[in-house]
């Protein structure tokens, strides 16, 4: 309420829930209202990549939400995005290269350096790009902790949709859990 001026203040409802949606999108993280009279909220991590990540740590929560969106966008691309569409994506959301957030800092270094290190992605050189050029992929973490239909869904609810409403990826997303069911039933025949 503070920062919505007064001419917008019948608008408040509207912006407060374009601004949850935000927030649950871009940072995984769910916003609560604890006390109506006093219109308190609280902040609930809602995507957990990994076994280690704590709910409760704000930075982990935001790199989560921004690592789906990511690879949501990389999915899209058909399963690799060059530098360009990943900025080109992001800066619709408000998120741009050089300028340091609150949450996680300077978006540039945590794409191309902290979550590459991490391997939740993949960044390396098009090849014969002359100038050079970049493309993101998912990582080996990536694909060990999430699955194409939670991305899916994750992308879906951005754009406002259901899953199915992407035929072509939702198919894809489908033959990826057929393919890790598969591969998990031969795992455990070994073991």
């Amino acid at each position: 309420m503070k920062i919505v001026s007064r001419k917008y203040r019948q608008h408040f409802s509207e912006i407060l829930s374009t601004a949850r949606e935000h927030m649950e999108l871009v940072f995984g993280l769910e916003m609560k209202e604890v006390d109506r009279r006093g219109n308190i909220y609280t902040l609930i991590s809602k995507v957990k990549l990994g076994g280690n990540d704590c709910p409760s740590d704000w930075g982990v929560a935001s790199k989560s939400g921004l690592i789906m969106v990511l690879l949501g966008v990389i999915f899209m691309n058909g399963n690799r995005a060059t530098e360009n569409e990943i900025w080109e994506f992001l800066s619709m959301l408000g998120i741009y290269a050089g300028r340091s957030y609150w949450i996680f800092g300077e978006p540039r270094r945590l794409i191309t350096k902290n979550l590459v290190q991490k391997e939740y992605l993949n960044y390396r050189r098009v090849p014969n790009s002359d100038p050079p050029r970049y493309e993101f992929l998912w990582g080996p973490r990536a694909c060990a902790e999430t699955v194409k239909m939670k991305v899916l869904e994750v992308l879906a609810k951005f754009h406002g949709r259901v899953p199915s409403s992407f035929p072509d990826l939702y198919d894809e997303a489908l033959r990826d859990q057929v393919e890790r069911a598969g591969r998990r039933v031969v795992a455990m025949a070994e073991a």
